[in-house]
C-alpha cells in the first residue's frame, strides 16, 4: 500500500517533513514499517498550496528516494498546507497520470487504500461521472476516480464529509450487487486550500493506517501513514471509521464517518 502525509499550519519549507526526518516519507518509499509491502517505488508526488487558489503539483515514476529534483524542490518551497504520497502500484500501470495527489480546481486528494473487485466495478463508477468530471479523468487509478466522484457530489452543494460518505456507501453498495468479496479499504486526505480532511475506513477490519501529531516546531498538524519518527510518541492513531477536520487556526476534531 502507499504511504502518505499532509500537513497544515504555518508556512514551513516541504523538506522539514518530507525529507528530513527520521522516517521520512522519502525513508517509507524505501522502507515502511507498518505497509502491507516495504516498498514504496512506484512514483510519487507532492501539492501545494500558494499564491493562487489551485494548488501545485509535482509528480514524477521515479521512486522518490533516487529523485534529486524532489530534493530541490522541497528545500526551497514553503507552504502552509502541503500533500506528499509515494506509490505501490495495485493493479493499474505505473505512469504519471497514476500518481497522487490529484487536484482540480481548489480541491487536492490523495489515498492509500483499493477498491476490492475494481476491474468490475470500474466500467460502471465511471459511468456516474458528469461528463466534465470525466474529460478531466487522466490516469486508470481507482483513487483518482474516486476523487472526481466525490468532487461530483460537492458540486451539488454537499460538504466534504457528506460526499466521500455517500461515494464510499455507493461504491460498497455496487460491490455487493456485483457479488464482490474483496474489501473497500480507503485512507485518503482532501483539502480545499483552507481545510484538510483526512478519513480512515475499511469494510473489513483491517483499515490502512492514518495519524496525527501536532508539529513540535512550527505548531501545524500533521496526518501521516506512520509516524515520521521511529520514537511514535505525539502521534495519535486515527480510529477506523472516522473523518478528522483540520483548519487554519491549528484545531483538529473527529467524528464518525455517517
Amino acid at each position: 500500500m502507499c504511504r502518505f502525509l499532509a500537513y497544515l499550519g504555518p508556512s514551513i519549507f516541504l523538506d522539514e517533513l518530507i525529507c528530513k526526518p527520521q522516517h521520512s516519507l522519502v525513508r517509507q518509499s524505501l522502507r515502511a514499517d507498518q505497509a502491507k509491502v516495504v516498498t514504496n517505488g512506484d512514483g510519487f508526488g507532492i501539492g501545494w498550496y500558494g499564491e493562487l487558489p489551485s494548488p501545485g503539483i509535482y509528480r514524477e515514476v521515479m521512486p522518490a528516494w533516487s529523485d534529486e529534483n524532489l530534493l530541490a524542490l522541497c528545500s526551497n518551497v514553503r507552504s502552509h498546507l502541503f500533500f506528499a504520497h509515494v506509490r505501490a502500484a495495485t493493479g493499474t500501470g505505473i505512469s504519471r497520470q497514476n500518481c497522487h495527489p490529484f487536484r482540480y480546481g481548489p480541491y487536492l486528494f490523495m489515498h492509500n487504500g483499493q477498491i476490492g473487485g475494481y476491474g468490475k466495478i470500474r466500467r460502471a463508477m465511471e459511468a456516474r461521472l458528469p461528463d466534465h468530471l470525466y474529460a478531466e479523468r487522466k490516469g486508470a487509478t481507482d483513487s483518482e476516480l474516486l476523487f472526481l466522484l466525490i468532487v461530483a457530489r460537492i458540486e451539488t452543494g454537499q460538504s466534504i464529509q457528506q460526499a466521500v460518505s455517500q461515494i464510499l456507501n455507493e461504491t460498497l453498495a455496487m460491490m455487493h450487487v456485483l457479488h464482490i468479496q474483496e474489501p473497500l479499504r480507503f485512507a485518503g486526505a482532501l483539502a480545499d486550500g483552507h481545510q484538510v480532511h483526512a478519513f480512515r475506513f475499511s469494510s473489513d477490519k483491517r483499515a490502512p493506517t492514518l495519524y496525527l501529531r501536532r508539529d513540535e516546531t512550527s505548531q501545524g498538524l500533521a496526518v501521516a501513514s506512520e509516524p515520521l519518527a521511529d520514537d511514535q510518541e505525539g502521534w495519535e492513531l486515527i480510529p477506523p471509521g472516522t473523518v478528522v477536520h483540520l483548519d487554519e487556526r491549528g484545531h483538529s476534531s473527529s467524528e464518525l464517518l455517517s
